[in-house]
């Protein structure tokens, strides 16, 4: 999104000063550096690709520092416009963003599991479910996967091997190559199902990935275990305002109102659309449907129409560029391949050409117009680069370029004109000084780049500053304005061609477009016949299916009655069939496929609400400690050392009883165990004798509680139980106080202990045992001898450190019983609710932990701060 964001900058910036509205517009994207991405978000209005939105959150939310930060905290969501809405909540809403780091080292693991895989046979020794991509051993499979691995249970903890198998035979099953990922330069590479393109920083969870690095035969790279993750859908709810634009959500306009509480509201075509659909032609074979594909596209050609083909994989892609080259149809192909993508700018500028023809992989997803007649700026900008790229680098592109049977032979050719041969002359010798003066040529890429930055000139300067440019720098070779007027020049030329061209297109019919099958929503297949007849243009789409694609396998749909009608018409299997009633009934089945998605992304909404509910409780705590000021992160531990007080009590005492009914024994065992040698610390230095407090007995504890509980009243600043020793007095000064107060409300309205008789007694032990804890914490502190910013700082290091340790393996816990709670659907439990009560039990636990430990690990460092120095620092 480099360059749409440049230009979307600028344009933008256009218009608001055009309305006098002040405002300043900067894009964020990847490689800029943390100052950068502050600087932006720091602005009015920011534009920014959606992944790295939430790569950016999610990295806030890992920080360590304030100063680490880029986003507006504490508020940095307000206002969001989201282009193309609908691929980004509902399709891409599938796949959550993940932050991952290094796991387990169980690397030698997966080759194993792929060999395994190799021997089982599916029907016999697995059984595989294509809708939602899962597989299940059967008896006989696993029998003979524990022969093979010499194991007698795959699902032994000490030994496990089940994740590995069933990880190696979904990688076999539904992970293929050219059609789910590519294999690059030694690495699989995932291919975006959307739109065509390689992801090369993605990679699958879950040992999935490994599974088809092992299955390839490749390197495989260290397992790795979420650290944080946010779907899409949870990202942009997370804005007050909320909207977004797209020409495909009309069906599914309730989707957007049930889940996200967005109308959609239609808005008229600019111009009429005039554009012929033709109606579906249904095919019994693949063969079938192929054979007329490439009989159509040379139909096409013959009469000089530009063609887009839309196929679902590379796979198809090539297997119909094959079918072109026999019969010496030149053609472009668009895909995932390096030697394609390379040039799928040039690609789409001439897909509107005559006589073009473009196979393109889900072009639906590739986001440019295709201009009939060809699009001169991008024409303009390759005539320049064939000019001067030559002289600028010695070295050719490092990524292999498709040498095929292009389109390229038989497009007419651009006649540049003599001023424009002029200044491509003048600026290639220039080019040649430039490289003679400074020693060197540049890379292929780097000088690609520079002539890019050069033509970007002309939409910040006006010609005559340019002009005045080349002539003020003439003694410094001024090779970025003279590349900038050639372009201009050029440019003119080519806006004259093309829209010559486009006439002549025009005239012909327009742009056709071909999609070969039915996506899994009419929404997608939408997209690609809108690449047909935009802007009130001439042009026509026409879809063919055959019964055997992929669509109609994975979901079991019942073609039969499809064959039989075909058989009835003719004998020829591959003789297309039209008409409403064929047409109604393959609709028909690609609505029920959308109503299956709509019902798992319904599911996985439902499910992470549950887990957004904790992730915004988790990330509001982590930006408190991490953006307040040194007393915030004080309180919140003196929270933490009251509220592990608080859960060691009630699990020793029941209001409800007598305190002779309590256990106090293993109570002041347990609270001595967490205070450590801390209170050693605490005793020695104010002068009470060291068995003073350490040796309080359980009968001097029940006595003083049983005075405790024939009190009127107590003095909360300076609380502490009858012939016990007293709390040294800590709560001195207006914020020790008021937080002396809270501990104490915080203790009384704790409503997940039960009201008892003696509720009262129990919370003023809560009280007691809470103070004399921070009080010899901070004792403990004092006697140190650090200065505040030191002791500030370790605190939030070790607040920090905790809560991500637990918040990680939380992750893990959660996303194992999102799987686990499927099984409990056969006891007729409803699965969702199930993960609701078990998730909040988990994050009850998880708080838990993080504050014990959090407390722990504090009192065992400032009791001893000298040897446990490298554990924080």
């Amino acid at each position: 999104m480099d360059g749409p964001c440049a230009s979307v900058s600028r344009s933008l910036c256009g218009a608001y000063s055009t309305v006098e509205i002040c405002l300043t517009l900067l894009y964020s994207q990847r490689g800029m550096t943390p100052e950068e991405r502050r600087s932006n978000y720091g602005c009015d209005i920011t534009y920014t690709n959606n992944s790295e939105l939430g790569f950016d959150y999610l990295r806030d939310n890992l920080s360590g520092s304030s100063e680490q930060l880029v986003m507006r905290w504490p508020k940095p969501f307000h206002f969001a416009v989201v282009d193309e809405v609908d691929s980004v909540l509902i399709d891409e809403g599938r796949n959550p963003l993940l932050i991952s780091g290094e796991a387990t080292k169980d690397a030698a693991r997966y080759p194993v599991g792929a060999r395994v895989a190799e021997l089982l046979i599916r029907g016999l020794h697995y059984k595989v479910e294509l809708k939602d991509n899962s597989v299940e051993l059967t008896e006989e499979g696993i029998v003979l996967a524990e022969m093979a691995l010499e194991t007698d249970d795959l699902w032994d903890e000490s030994d496990p091997w089940a994740r590995f198998v069933l990880n190696a035979l979904k990688a076999k099953e539904f992970y293929r190559r050219d059609v789910q990922y590519i294999v690059r330069n030694g690495k699989a590479l995932i291919i975006n199902e959307l739109t065509g393109r390689v992801e090369e920083k993605r990679r699958w969870s879950e040992g999935i990935h490994q599974a088809v690095e092992a299955k390839e035969g490749l390197k495989i790279q260290a397992d790795s275990v979420v650290v944080a993750q946010i779907t899409y859908q949870s990202l942009f709810k997370l804005y007050p305002k909320l909207s977004g634009m797209t020409g495909t959500a009309k069906t599914e306009e309730k989707e957007f109102l049930k889940m996200f509480q967005m109308p959609v509201i239609e808005v008229p075509t600019n111009m009429p659309n005039i554009r012929r659909d033709f109606p579906i032609q249904a095919f019994a074979t693949a063969r079938g449907k192929w054979e007329y594909v490439r009989a159509e596209i040379e139909y096409m050609f013959k009469l000089g129409r530009p063609v887009l083909v839309g196929t679902t994989s590379v796979e198809n892609s090539e297997y119909l560029s094959a079918l072109l080259r026999e019969r010496n149809i030149p053609h472009n192909v668009l895909n995932a391949r390096p030697k394609y993508a390379a040039r799928e700018a040039e690609i789409v500028a001439q897909a509107g050409r005559k006589y073009a023809i473009t196979i393109s992989t889900n072009m639906a997803g590739r986001g440019t117009d295709i201009i009939l007649g060809g699009n001169p700026k991008m024409l303009a900008k390759v005539i320049v680069e064939d000019a001067l790229l030559p002289t600028l680098t010695q070295n050719a592109s490092d990524v292999e370029i498709d040498s095929g049977a292009t389109s390229e032979k038989v497009l007419s050719k651009v006649k540049v004109g003599p001023s424009s041969l002029g200044f491509l002359a003048k600026t290639a010798v220039m080019s040649k000084y430039v490289c003679k003066a400074e020693g060197k040529k540049w890379a292929y890429d780097e000088a690609r780049n520079m002539i890019s930055r050069s033509i970007e000139m002309n939409q910040s300067a006006e010609l005559t500053e340019l002009q005045k440019l080349v002539d003020e720098q003439t003694e410094m070779y001024p090779l970025g304005p003279s590349i900038a007027l050639s372009y201009l020049s050029v440019l003119k030329d080519c806006e004259l061609h093309c829209s010559k061209e486009g006439l002549e297109v025009k005239r012909l019919g327009g742009l056709h477009v071909i999609g070969t099958s039915l996506h899994e929503s009419r929404r997608i297949d939408n997209q690609l016949r809108g690449r047909a007849g935009r802007q009130g243009d001439p042009g026509s789409t026409r879809f063919m299916v055959s019964l055997q694609d992929e669509m109609f396998q994975k979901f079991n749909f019942d073609t039969e009655w499809a064959v039989k009608l075909i058989s009835r018409i003719t004998n020829d299997e591959d003789i297309p069939i039209e008409g409403r009633s064929i047409v109604k009934q393959l609709l028909s089945l690609q609505v029920n496929a959308e109503k299956y998605f709509f019902n798992v992304r319904k599911s996985l909404v439902e499910f992470d609400e549950v887990l957004e509910v904790q992730r915004r409780h988790v990330y509001d705590l982590r930006q408190l400690i991490l953006t307040g000021d040194s007393d915030s992160c004080s309180e919140h531990i003196f929270q933490y050392i009251q509220a592990v007080v608080d859960e060691v009590i009630f699990k020793n005492v029941d209001p409800a009883t007598h305190p002779s009914c309590w256990s106090l024994g293993k109570l002041l065992q347990e609270f001595k165990g967490i205070s450590g040698d801390v209170l050693h610390v605490c005793t020695l230095s104010i002068g009470i004798s060291l068995g003073s407090f350490l040796g309080i007995s359980e009968e001097q504890m029940l006595q003083a509680l049983a005075q405790v509980n024939h009190l009127s009243s107590v003095n909360i600043d300076r609380l502490h139980l009858p012939d016990l020793p007293r709390p040294p007095n800590s709560f001195r000064g207006i914020r020790m106080k008021s937080v002396s107060l809270k501990c104490w409300l915080t203790i009384c309205s704790n409503d997940s202990v039960k009201d008892g008789k003696f509720r009262s007694t129990a919370n003023i032990l809560c009280k007691y045992l809470g103070d004399f804890l921070i009080a010899s914490y901070l004792n403990a502190i004092q006697e140190s001898g650090y200065d505040g910013v030191y002791v500030k700082e370790i605190e939030r290091t070790v607040l920090l450190k905790t809560l991500d340790c637990f918040w990680r393996d939380h992750l893990v816990n959660m996303n194992r019983l999102s799987s686990a709670v499927n099984v409990r659907s056969f006891g007729h439990r409803n699965p969702l609710e199930e993960y609701k009560i078990d998730g909040c039990r988990f994050f009850i636990s998880m708080l838990s932990a993080t504050r014990r430990v959090t407390v722990e690990s504090l009192l065992r460092y400032w009791s001893s701060p000298m040897e446990s120095q490298e554990l924080y620092i």
